[in-house]
């Protein structure tokens, strides 16, 4: 299992080099390799008598942070969903992007992906889990932002990334917070100890930071703006990242911590209102957009709101329902984003209103579109596995019992309604997707190109999607208990399975449905008398405007702060340097009660420790007030070796040998850059700055003074130096203790000390040559 999910990242590392053989082979048919090893490797669990499986590899185990792996029906479904639409993906790309694109680069970000997720959706340990999560929003966006020479596509990457790593960053302080009150890092021991977390005061502000993770990469309202713009990218990443994978990932983490939160009325206030509004405004928005990738942009935001809406129902039916979707959505989009593709490849326009009449042009890629968009729309047709899913979502929503009060009995009274108002919208806009595209009359003078069918190549992938979706939708039992319902079970915690069936009787499900065919197909034929309405709702207002005036002012407020103390003076960084260390550290000490001063197990002072102390306090005030360089070079070396004198009186021969060498390096360098050391005359400066630079020279030379002092009085800890005692020869195997710690104790410390030191060195080199070549010129 643990090779299954580095395998996308082991494959990763050599595709820059197979890439080379692009013009020969399609990088794109060695990659298809990968997700289909996976997809055959998790295939074996499927079956009606599958048991969760747990994998555990140590990783820090100080940390408690170790790999562990849990597969019960849940993440069986998404690892199943993320290899197989990735194989088809992959495969599709070879025929979508060209061999002059930089493949080798969309490749890696396209492996990254992948591993990343099925290391969300595997792993077990909290830590772990958030790493394969950010991990996702760095490869998508790097997908989103493939065509980085377009800016629309360089903004959606940035939109995309900064939102789900905001919703990343909260939900890390859940995860956070879980680990502190439970005292693990495991998801199903948290689970266990459900009553702990929810009686916890800070379970508010648990709860609140996990959804803000969820909310942000499912695109639920108001955090949707992020994934129309991310459409940008090539349609095979569209494909994957937006319809069966990415977005999905926050399915995932409400599903995976259903188990925990489910009895909270808060989670099914929050998380119901939050998926039924994505609903009914993402639809709502799917028919006022031109773009075909954007249609299908917003259709994916109310699919999703649909599947957050049934995880907050909470009930053993809706999470099985929920679980269907996520299968059926994954087949009708995914094949929709390929036919959308196909239309832009052979027409070169994905503008709606110059496209019509394709259906001579491209039958098969129409008639693919045909069932995809039917089975979205939810028409009640036994072969469209949309239907069936909808129809539970419909029977859940009216299940839901009425006993609790408040708002949350006012919502559970209204989610039928808007369930129905969302679905309206979902017709609508899949007709509009459908018919607006390849019915009516061809506009072939607004085309780029002369559309014709596209390679079989292309259409293999959308095919496998669609017959997926039709024979899902004549068996439906064949997913059922051997799959559907293991993960419904993983979720809600109930063993249990739904009899799916087309025809269950006239009950409000089925009525709730033609009720949507209906007033769907009116919408459909009006539309041009009321496509006004979005001039009223949303108007003027917009999400997008908001972020894009948040993000001006951010960077806008930032530069001006930073031009504030950022105007090239030396003196002044030194100052604001040294008055941040200051405040900081007098602070922590205040809070720490660090200004505790003991004067036990002191060594006592004699007149030579203190002459030498009086000779180091007069050449330091000698260096202030000299204005001969040399004597000033001099004078700092006179302090240098007066320390160095009193390590001697103090015993410590080691230490006064290397100040020796240090001081003596020191003057020498001082000297040789003699030349270079700027004339040391008064500057006029205000009183201000006098008094300024006075204060802060006191302040620090105090504070150093406070540091030494709080250092030898404060017994935090047990000294380390005992065990260097004991140690150092059975360890290091040297009587030097010193030089054991630094060499073997040490070890790592001293080699990145060596490295910085080479770095300055190549540094200080280039910056000579650099002078060099300009003198010369």
């Amino acid at each position: 299992m643990l090779l299954a999910v580095l395998l996308p990242f082991i494959i990763a590392i050599i595709i820059p080099f197979l890439s080379k053989w692009k013009y020969k082979v399609h990088t794109g048919y060695l990659v298809t390799v990968v997700p289909v090893i996976v997809f055959i490797y998790f295939s074996q669990f499927l079956g009606h008598g599958f048991e969760p499986v747990q994998r555990y590899y140590s990783w820090m185990p100080s940390l408690n942070i170790d790999i562990s792996f849990n597969l019960d029906g849940l993440s069986l479904l998404f690892v199943l969903l993320i290899s197989g639409i990735g194989a088809l993906v992959a495969f599709y790309s070879t025929y979508y992007l060209h061999t002059s694109e930089q493949l080798g680069h969309f490749y890696v970000y396209f492996l990254l992906f992948m591993g990343s997720m099925l290391g969300v959706v595997l792993s077990d340990n909290i830590y772990v889990l958030y790493f394969f999560w950010e991990l996702t929003s760095l490869s998508s966006f790097l997908l989103i932002g493939f065509w980085h020479f377009k800016e629309s596509s360089r903004y959606g990457a940035l939109k995309s990334m900064l939102i789900t790593v905001f919703g990343g960053l909260s939900m890390l302080g859940a995860l956070v917070f879980m680990n502190v009150i439970t005292g693990t890092t495991s998801v199903q021991q948290m689970i266990s100890q459900q009553e702990a977390i929810l009686n916890n005061e800070y379970f508010p502000f648990i709860l609140v930071l996990l959804l803000l993770g969820a909310f942000t990469k499912s695109a639920q309202f108001p955090f949707h703006i992020w994934l129309p713009d991310a459409m940008e990218a090539p349609t095979p990443v569209s494909a994957y990242l937006h319809s069966a994978t990415m977005v999905k990932a926050g399915i995932y983490l409400v599903a995976r911590f259903s188990p925990m939160l489910s009895s909270s009325e808060w989670f099914f206030i929050i998380v119901s209102t939050a998926g039924i509004v994505t609903l009914c405004w993402g639809s709502y928005m799917a028919v006022r957009q031109t773009d075909l990738k954007a249609i299908l942009a917003f259709s994916t935001i109310s699919q999703l709101g649909m599947i957050m809406a049934m995880l907050g129902f909470g009930t053993e039916a809706a999470v099985f329902a929920a679980m269907f979707h996520i299968l059926n959505h994954a087949t009708f989009k995914g094949s929709l984003f390929m036919v959308a593709g196909i239309v832009d490849h052979e027409t070169g326009v994905r503008d709606i209103r110059k496209l019509g009449g394709l259906m001579s042009f491209l039958p098969i890629t129409a008639t693919l579109a045909l069932f995809a968009s039917f089975s979205m729309a939810g028409v009640p047709l036994p072969f469209l596995n949309g239907f069936y899913s909808k129809e539970l979502f419909f029977q859940a929503s009216n299940d839901l019992n009425n006993v609790l009060t408040g708002y949350a009995g006012f919502l559970q009274s209204a989610i039928p309604y808007l369930a129905v108002l969302g679905s309206i919208f979902t017709f609508v806009y899949s007709m509009y997707f459908f018919f607006g595209t390849f019915r009516g009359k061809a506009q072939l003078d607004k085309l780029a190109k002369k559309p014709h069918e596209a390679p079989v190549g292309m259409l293999l992938s959308p095919i496998v999607l669609v017959a997926a979706v039709i024979i899902i939708g004549l068996f439906p039992h064949l997913i059922n208990e051997s799959f559907i319902a293991h993960a419904a079970e993983a979720v809600s915690g109930i063993a249990s399975t739904h009899h799916i069936v087309f025809w269950h009787g006239i009950k409000p499900a089925l009525i709730m449905s033609l009720t949507v065919v209906v007033f769907g197909t009116i919408l459909v034929l009006s539309l041009p008398s009321w496509r006004f309405l979005y001039t009223i709702v949303p108007g003027p207002l917009s999400l997008n405007k908001f972020y894009d005036g948040m993000v001006y002012r951010v960077e806008r407020y930032s530069e001006k702060i930073t031009k504030g103390y950022m105007n090239g003076s030396l003196s002044r960084y030194v100052r604001l340097i040294l008055i941040a260390i200051m405040i900081v550290t007098f602070a922590i000490m205040a809070l720490t009660n660090g200004f505790t001063i003991e004067f036990d197990n002191l060594s006592s002072v004699t007149l030579p420790e203190m002459c030498v102390a009086v000779m180091m306090v007069l050449a330091a005030v000698g260096t202030i007030l000299t204005n001969n360089r040399i004597a000033a070079i001099l004078i700092l070396g006179v302090a240098g070796y007066g320390l160095s004198i009193l390590f001697v009186l103090y015993r410590a021969p080691d230490l006064a040998l290397t100040q020796l060498i240090i001081e003596t390096v020191t003057v020498a360098l001082f000297l040789l850059a003699f030349y270079h050391l700027p004339d040391l005359k008064k500057k006029k400066e205000s009183i201000g700055i006098k008094a300024m630079n006075l204060i802060i020279s006191i302040g620090f030379g105090l504070l150093m003074t406070m540091v030494a002092i709080s250092a030898h009085s404060s017994k935090w800890f047990d000294s380390i130096a005992e065990y260097f005692i004991h140690t150092s020869h059975e360890l290091g195997g040297g009587n030097n203790i010193v030089n054991v710690i630094l060499v073997d104790m040490r070890g790592l410390d001293t080699m990145f000390e060596i490295t910085v030191l080479g770095i300055a060195a190549m540094a200080i080199y280039g910056l000579i040559k650099l002078r060099g070549n300009k003198e010369d010129e």
